[in-house]
């Protein structure tokens, strides 16, 4: 692939930026998802919030009590869905894909993630490990592998779109400050966790022969925030399609293994209950996996053999995971798109990339969630933690994420619709063995950080000081 020389593309730049910021779907991304983090800020400093039209299904337990959940909440959900279309149809429209063609094609989107949704709030989706993202690709497989998908509905599977938008707003819900919430220890070890697994699940990956964005893929997955630092880096770093479900999937295998391991084996050891929530936060690979891990630990408090609070666990769990690890999610997707784009591209003495060649391949939407994240950050400055928690989380960041999760649904199912299982099949099993090895990695060095490096500090956690 030869390139355009500085000389020859210079004339055209302005004309061509100025059309590439409306024409391209990495821009729209950015748009929307900036779009509705500046309404929510707005609402939120007059008093109001998106909270009404940023509606999901609660946690039911029978059919009937779903059914008048969704009778209660019709008009909330035409708003949203009239929301997201107007959004996304705009978006699309650039791309030359008719609002009349969009429109019944995502309506199908948005009806199936609704299901994936509600199943997810089951109050027995925990009891079968019901991850909506494991719902949401294994429905949209069993669509696109047994009756097939109409043509019809393929210009709604707008699968880099929808996660694109989600990552933007995924900054919203990770401000700068929280950095300095979580304290030095929580940041100290979930950088040396997040560097020396995604080292660990790459190296073997590219030693056992697997192409570099997916052994990235899988990386993040295990580094940080499972299903959404994979998908974030998928995008970011031009993944096959392929890509995003295989590293979704064993990362929700290994999390669903680790929500009965850990607390079982942190028992066995009797350890405290802040330590035992420091290693989940450590080696869990999802959020809510995370989450049940250190609830159910919390709830061996007060045992013979176990010291600390109930609060300790979960409290723990979250400054390692949920603030720890996950801030790191925009880095990796900065810094791997810069490689990307700059190193494994380049195949020849002709595909050598100029500055404008590497603006032009690099995604914009890692731009957009720095932005969201500098925007949610100046509006938490003052805030402690807990102030934030109370005051901006549940007014504003909190339906800015529901948006996002229902962004990432849309994905997860599309992915789902969108793929066919022997192209899952061709990876093999090389990705289980790269994956794997990280996991080990991921529980002996966060057992050592957490029970021996950092142990008083999580053993006091939340203990009155002397």
């Amino acid at each position: 692939m030869s390139t355009i020389s500085a000389t020859t593309a210079r004339p055209d730049a302005p004309p061509s930026f100025r059309r590439e910021l409306f024409a391209k779907e990495d821009w729209w991304a950015v748009w929307i998802g900036l779009g509705l983090v500046v309404v929510a800020v707005l609402a939120f400093s007059g008093g109001s919030s998106l909270k009404w039209v940023a509606v999901a299904p609660q946690k039911w337990s029978s059919l009937g009590e779903l059914g008048a959940q969704l009778a209660a909440n019709a008009s909330r959900y035409l708003a949203l869905f009239a929301l997201w279309l107007a959004l996304f149809g705009l978006g699309v429209r650039t791309l030359g894909i008719s609002l009349r063609q969009f429109a019944p094609a995502f309506a199908f989107v948005f009806v199936g993630s609704w299901l994936v949704y509600a199943i997810g709030v089951w109050d027995q989706s925990t009891r079968y490990n019901l991850e909506p993202p494991l719902v949401a690709l294994l429905f949209g497989l069993l669509i696109a592998n047994t009756i097939g998908v109409p043509a019809w509905l393929k210009s709604g599977l707008r699968v880099e779109f929808y996660v694109k938008t989600g990552i933007v707003l995924l900054g919203a819900g990770l401000p700068f400050t929280l950095i300095l919430w979580a304290g030095p220890v929580a940041i100290v070890q979930a950088a040396i966790v997040s560097l020396v697994t995604f080292g660990t699940i790459y190296f073997v990956a590219v030693r056992l022969g697997l192409d570099r964005r997916l052994a990235a893929t899988l990386g993040a997955g295990g580094a940080v925030c499972g299903v959404s630092g994979a998908i974030a880096v998928a995008g970011a770093v031009g993944a096959k399609k392929e890509d995003a479900p295989i590293a979704i999937t064993l990362v929700i295998l290994w999390a669903i293994v680790m929500i009965f391991v850990l607390p079982l084996v942190s028992k066995a050891l009797g350890l405290p209950t802040g330590v035992a929530g420091a290693w989940i936060g450590t080696s869990e690979f999802a959020d809510a996996a995370g989450f049940a891990a250190a609830q159910t630990y919390g709830g061996y408090a007060g045992q013979p053999g176990i010291a600390g609070s109930a609060e300790a666990s979960v409290q723990a769990f979250t400054l390692m995971k949920v603030i720890g690890r996950d801030v790191w999610i925009g880095v990796w997707a900065l810094v791997l798109s810069i490689l990307a784009t700059t190193r494994w591209e380049r195949t020849g003495v002709d595909s050598r990339l100029d500055g404008g060649e590497i603006w032009r391949r690099f995604p914009k939407f890692v731009i957009g969630f720095f932005v969201a994240s500098a925007i949610i950050t100046l509006v938490a400055r003052g805030y402690s933690y807990d102030q934030f928690k109370k005051v901006v989380t549940p007014d504003l960041v909190g339906p800015l994420q529901g948006l996002r999760t229902w962004a990432f649904t849309f994905c997860f199912l599309s992915i789902g619709l969108a793929t066919r299982l022997r192209d899952l099949a061709t990876a093999g099993a090389k990705p289980f063995y790269a994956f794997t090895s990280g996991v080990v990695v991921n529980l002996i060095l966060g057992f050592i950080l957490s029970t021996i490096v950092f142990a008083d500090f999580w053993r006091n956690l939340g203990q009155p000081a002397p």
